[in-house]
């Protein structure tokens, strides 16, 4: 075992009276021990960011930025060494993992700079006759401490997307990162001490959900939280964070439409094996359900299979590797049994179906049914299942026929279908001619029905952190 992490509470690092092991994924082997939180750290590190709330207000948005920048320079640094981090504790391609840490530096370079322009507005009071005489603007002004909840799928950038924007907002911010694996979001925080972060706006705090999470949702030091995870965390946050303001990235079953017009074909399949495949699937706008139309669909399902079964399995950290393990063995025994009992439902294995220890293969489905767990809800693996539909109307139908609405990608050389299905298709965000997988990091991404509330990115994340506050002057006076 290599390193041992410790917490870190008002940006100094702290003990606690347990310990846990951060396992490599692929190899089992125990990479860190870190000190996991309970009551006690929780509550301090509340203390401490109640405390700075008012260093943080204060903090100039030059300092800010200036902060903010420098963690992405930090990050610069020592991209290989997080990159490699993120594999073993991750079990994503090494590949994977360098585009999330490049990612993850650019999106903090986008927050620094959106961190100069959190601005109102000049409204004009004599609008009504009670106005006259008086004019006012309005403010964006800093939410108060943020709870940042984390998954463990971008176990850097996720934690970027939340810790980043608070910290531009003027907000403390306490990070709770997956207990599986933390080590990613523990260098991201060092990372803002080193530039020059007020040590008492941060802390970071691995521990279970049942009480670091618990206490971090109920308690009234905290304004706003910000969770990535499942949709069933997700409700019971909003049961008992009461009036606090929540943000929720939840899941989706996110479905892409091949329409009969499409002129690329290789491109579509391209994007669908890696949009369905690329860290096991455990993203939560993996391609799940595809709809091709029958005209177009033993083209489609021809190259797809072949697409699939050309991805090469083994240890995250060789360089041409394409599909590691999954998260923990639970996880891959419940895709097995949701595979499983799609099959004794009807439905037929292309290819894939098998597992080895941590590793599910990549599978096709066929001839499943819309009542079916791996068609309704978000199967979070390496699994996809394609239908053929008879038209473009049905396709975009069965598309939105989802209790999620996150991304959805359409496939279409014509402008009048791409149109209707952005007006029709309940998402948050619509690709035309690419995968739903597709993010750039300063898009407003979120989404709609059981995917959740609010948006995350540079910007919009940012606004998600503030309050407005009303401005007005009695020029009668």
């Amino acid at each position: 075992m290599k390193d041992s992490y410790k917490l870190i509470i008002g940006g100094r690092e702290a003990e606690s009276s347990k310990t846990q092991k951060v396992f490599d994924k692929y190899t089992n082997e125990a990479i860190a021990e870190i000190f996991v939180a309970g009551p006690t750290e929780t509550d301090r590190a509340l203390s401490c960011a109640a405390d700075a709330r008012r260093v943080m207000a204060d903090l100039p948005v030059h300092r800010r930025a200036e902060i903010i920048r420098k963690v992405a320079g930090i990050l610069e640094e020592k991209k290989e060494e997080l990159a490699i981090m993120i594999s073993r504790e991750a079990g994503k391609p090494l590949r994977y993992s360098r585009a999330e840490v490049e990612r993850c530096i650019e999106n903090i370079e986008y927050i620094s700079e959106e961190a100069k322009r959190i601005h109102g507005e000049t409204m004009p009071i004599d609008a009504g006759k009670s106005g006259e005489g008086r004019v006012g603007h309005y403010e964006r002004h800093p939410i108060g401490v943020v709870a940042a909840v984390t998954p463990f799928n971008f176990p850097l950038n996720l934690a970027a997307h939340k810790v980043a924007p608070a910290i531009a907002a003027g907000c403390p911010v306490i990070l709770k990162p997956a207990t599986a694996t933390p080590l990613s979001g523990i260098e991201l925080i060092k990372a803002f001490l080193e530039a020059g972060l007020p040590q008492e706006a941060i802390s970071v705090l691995p521990g279970p959900g049942s009480e670091v999470g618990e206490m971090l949702i109920r308690d009234d030091r905290v304004s706003k939280i910000s969770f990535t995870g499942s949709r069933e965390v997700g409700e019971h946050i909003i049961r008992n964070a009461g009036l606090k303001r929540v943000t929720l990235e939840l899941g989706s079953n996110s479905a892409v439409v091949i329409d009969e017009d499409v002129e690329d074909m290789d491109y579509a399949v391209k994007r669908c094996v890696l949009g369905a495949f690329y860290n096991q699937g455990q993203v939560c706008i993996s391609v799940q359900r595809i709809y091709v139309h029958q005209s177009r669909y033993a083209e489609f399902m021809d190259k797809f299979a072949a697409g699939t079964q050309r991805l090469k399995i083994g240890n995250p950290l060789d360089q041409d590797t394409d599909i590691g393990p999954m998260i923990a063995a639970s996880e891959a025994d419940r895709v097995q049994d949701w595979v499983k009992e799609a099959v004794t439902q009807g439905a037929q294995v292309v290819c894939g179906g098998n597992r080895e220890e941590n590793i599910y293969h990549p599978t096709i489905l066929i001839n499943t049914k819309p009542e079916m767990k791996v068609v309704k809800e978000e199967i979070f693996g390496p699994v996809a299942v394609v239908e053929k539909v008879s038209s473009f109307e049905e396709g975009i139908t069965k598309c939105d026929q989802s209790q999620y609405g996150l991304q959805a990608g359409i496939f279409t050389s014509n402008i009048s279908r791409a149109l209707t299905a952005i007006k029709r298709i309940n998402v948050g965000g619509i690709l035309i001619n690419d995968f739903p997988s597709y993010r750039i990091d300063h898009m407003p991404y979120g989404g709609n029905k059981n995917s959740g509330m609010g948006r995350e990115g540079a910007k919009f994340a940012i606004e998600e952190m503030t309050t407005l506050r009303m401005v007005i002057f009695n020029m009668n006076k």
